[in-house]
């Protein structure tokens, strides 16, 4: 494996601290009425963005800086090749299932024929992913597994206690993948490629070239024309997606591999050739396929890769080289627990759906329901700064 830093990189925490926080105040926000345009998602037709569109592919970016330091970890603790590719499978695994639930919790159940209220079902869901998943202090592995164990036989309980459909006789449905179901197929695509191509960025680059090349293959036949080709289609976003991921992963090793071999300036040089490549890419591509998040269009993900780029460029300069640090340690929590903090504002939803309750309807509009938002996702950076103190979890 390519060299790289022993030590936490700081930098890369600040990116996903600051990333989650907003990804919290955004999806808050998006029940606003009243707030401008830009920040909303654009439509799927409006060959736009806003800045909004580009928390999700930031969040894809981060996990994707994140790979080569995870992996080199574990490599450490004597992991070999095929340890490294099932510990890959297995945290896909999980994200992917963890996906499908919670998307099937808030949408196709039939709230009739289900056993109890909704909210109830996904507060046993958030309750079995803290059995499976979470780390208790110093537990004794045998005490872990037998958590883990109760979170499965809950999860398949709460599987079999679903109902939905019209008739309510359906099973758990894969509308989408959810946020956490994509996040883990690029994982799986983007490591995979890592490990395989021996951390070097030019087949990291060629697998983004193919990830682009994919999407344009399954959005070469027409929709009406071929509906069988549906399933692929929806395949080639969550591909394209990857790229990001992927971008990310090189990104990592342009500013930090090999730490006593390269200049600064010269990993800036890199980096700023980068962002040229995807922004003429994206240009190039904009024709045929437009600016759109929500058909998760190449040029919205190179787009927005260069976007990322450039911020990790910044924080890298700020915080590694310049030492301007200090203000990372309020956006640490959630930046080493981010999946801690980006399940927490379900919970409250679970729990206003399973008590009948829930937030006055004045804090659903205009400044009111801004300032709300900004107080909710403080809320949400103290509660996880709380909670990881004695749990994490591990996934």
């Amino acid at each position: 494996m390519t060299p790289l830093p022993r030590r936490r990189i700081v930098s890369i925490d600040a990116f996903r601290g600051l990333t989650i926080l907003v990804m919290v105040f955004v999806n808050q926000l998006a029940g606003v009425s009243g707030v401008p345009q830009w920040a909303r998602h654009m439509k799927a037709d409006a060959d736009a963005m806003s800045f909004v569109d580009v928390v999700f592919p930031a969040f894809l970016f981060i996990v994707g800086m994140s790979i080569p330091f995870a992996l080199a970890q574990r490599q450490a603790r004597g992991d070999d090749g095929v340890a490294l590719q099932q510990h890959v499978l297995a945290r896909t695994l999980g994200l992917v299932v963890l996906g499908l639930f919670m998307v099937n919790a808030e949408d196709g159940f039939n709230p009739a024929r289900m056993p109890f209220n909704i909210g109830w079902w996904s507060l046993g869901l958030y309750l079995c992913t803290w059995l499976i998943w979470g780390v208790y202090g110093s537990a004794a592995a045998g005490g872990r597994n037998t958590w883990r164990a109760v979170g499965v036989l809950g999860l398949l309980a709460l599987a079999c206690a679903y109902r939905g459909g019209p008739d309510g006789k359906a099973w758990m449905t894969h509308q989408w993948w959810g946020i956490l179901g994509l996040i883990g197929w690029s994982y799986l695509i983007s490591a995979s490629a890592y490990l395989a191509g021996r951390a070097r960025i030019s087949l990291l680059l060629a697998a983004t070239a193919a990830c682009v090349a994919f999407y344009s293959l399954c959005h070469a036949f027409p929709a009406d024309a071929w509906p069988n080709w549906a399933d692929l289609t929806d395949c080639g976003g969550l591909v394209c997606e990857t790229s990001l991921t992927l971008l990310g992963v090189a990104t990592a090793l342009v500013f930090l591999a090999r730490p006593d071999e390269r200049a600064p300036l010269r990993r800036f040089g890199q980096a700023a050739a980068l962002i040229v490549a995807c922004v003429v890419a994206g240009a190039l591509l904009r024709p045929a396929y437009t600016i759109s998040k929500i058909y998760a269009s190449p040029t919205w993900c190179l787009y927005s890769a260069a976007i990322c780029i450039a911020l990790f460029a910044a924080l890298h300069a700020l915080v590694d080289l310049r030492g301007h640090a200090r203000w990372v340690r309020w956006v640490a929590p959630v930046a080493s627990q981010p999946l801690v903090a980006y399940l927490i504002p379900f919970v409250v939803v679970g729990i206003e759906d399973a008590l009948g309750v829930g937030f006055p309807d004045a804090l659903n509009h205009g400044a009111a329901g801004v300032s709300f938002c900004v107080v909710f996702t403080l809320f949400v950076l103290g509660a996880t700064a709380v909670i990881t103190r004695r749990i994490r979890l591990q996934l």
